[in-house]
């Protein structure tokens, strides 16, 4: 039988969120946040074609590719404004950051629609 350490143990998961949340600016909670969406949306797009019917094959590939692609600046977006990053990224301001961010959407965006037809 194992010892036990002490009344007051908390499983990894538990000590990850409790970290995660005193740790972590509200800016990086709203990021982490949108990839969460993006992660949930590109999940139920593909259920959808999977389970239920894929007829307008492009508008499932342009609805994935633009979620795929969104959240891939999404997430550069994130490392850029991670002040635990600032020495990979000093050259660049969080502001530039987020300027960069938006002209990849709009140009993400309208290549999506391009191919829409």
């Amino acid at each position: 039988m194992a010892p036990k350490s002490s009344s007051h143990t908390s499983s990894p998961v538990a000590s990850l969120w409790n970290s995660y949340m005193e740790n972590t600016s509200g800016r990086l909670k709203l990021i982490d946040a949108f990839l969460a969406f993006f992660i949930l949306s590109g999940v139920l797009q593909f259920l959808y074609c999977v389970l239920v019917t894929d007829f307008p094959f492009n508008a499932f590939l342009a609805g994935f590719a633009s979620t795929v692609g969104q959240f891939v600046l999404t997430a550069a977006l994130r490392s850029q404004v991670n002040p635990e990053n600032r020495g990979a990224f000093k050259d660049i301001s969080p502001e530039r950051a987020f300027a960069d961010f938006a002209l990849g959407s709009i140009v993400l965006h309208f290549f999506v629609y391009n191919f829409l037809g």
